[in-house]
């Protein structure tokens, strides 16, 4: 079992790529758009702000981040890309401040959470652990975003196991999303990491079955690459469908990319 330490550390990393990606940037390569439809490279960092914000709420005052909870509900479609467009609307020595500022205090406070403490959150309710693996999904999946704006390629790091592992994780969530019923039955996923090293879930004679690239899994799962655009193979109708609609992040259906996109 990873530790917290370990996951807060890896979190601190993968902000400080992105936080150094952007930072050599002149300001008028911030309104480049994204990937994302409506978003710009700005939106994008103001979204990673506003979230570690809504999670320093959840970690801290829980009671008061039920308002978000009621925002979300009553404006499920909107409330996220709203946060953005505040976010967006600031100048990027004024982002950039509001982003590490929050990162962290965040880090602060998930680290003197006790291990059973329970965040209130957008999905289930998470562990301190859990809200720090999220958190770096969510900032290496809009890094992505922000990479593909810039044109550049990123190399994977170690850290794409977290990723990875939310992405087993969220299996059974991605059918609900799509209002599919779950397979009884374990997956088996057996990923290469960026350094040669083997990553495995499930049981090793499952029928329903992944391989291939930890990269181009984490992208799958994360919705910033379409599954033809890769060389993932899945055995098993059930595994096929699921790479179709694999979601690592909350909320309703993403909308993911178009296959040949990045091709």
């Amino acid at each position: 079992m990873v530790q917290l330490v370990e996951l807060l550390d890896d979190l601190d990393a993968e902000g400080a790529d992105l936080d150094a990606l952007v930072t050599e940037q002149p300001a008028g390569q911030w309104r480049l758009p994204t990937p994302a439809p409506g978003w710009t490279i700005a939106h994008q960092i103001a979204h990673l702000a506003w979230t570690d914000e809504v999670a320093l709420l959840a970690a801290t005052r829980p009671e008061e981040f039920r308002s978000e909870l009621d925002l979300a509900a009553n404006d499920p479609d909107g409330f996220v890309d709203r946060a953005a467009e505040r976010g967006a609307a600031k100048g990027v020595t004024e982002l950039l401040a509001t982003w590490r500022t929050g990162r962290s205090r965040l880090r602060a406070a998930l680290a003197e959470l006790p291990e059973g403490t329970r965040l209130p959150w957008f999905g289930p309710p998470m562990k301190p652990a859990s809200m720090a693996t999220a958190r770096l999904m969510e900032t290496w999946a809009h890094g992505q975003d922000v990479a593909d704006a810039l044109g550049v390629v990123r190399t994977g790091t170690d850290r794409l196991r977290h990723v990875a592992h939310i992405g087993v994780r969220t299996r059974d969530f991605a059918y609900h999303a799509h209002s599919l019923q779950p397979p009884a039955e374990e997956f088996r996923v057996e990923l290469e990491g960026p350094t040669g090293q083997q990553w495995t879930w499930g049981p090793g004679d499952a029928r329903q079955r992944v391989t291939g690239s930890a990269l181009e899994f984490c992208l799958v799962v994360t919705q910033r690459r379409h599954p033809d655009d890769t060389a993932l193979a899945a055995e098993g109708d059930e595994a096929r469908r699921w790479l179709g609609i694999a979601q690592a992040f909350a909320g309703p259906p993403g909308q993911g990319r178009k296959a040949g996109q990045f091709a």
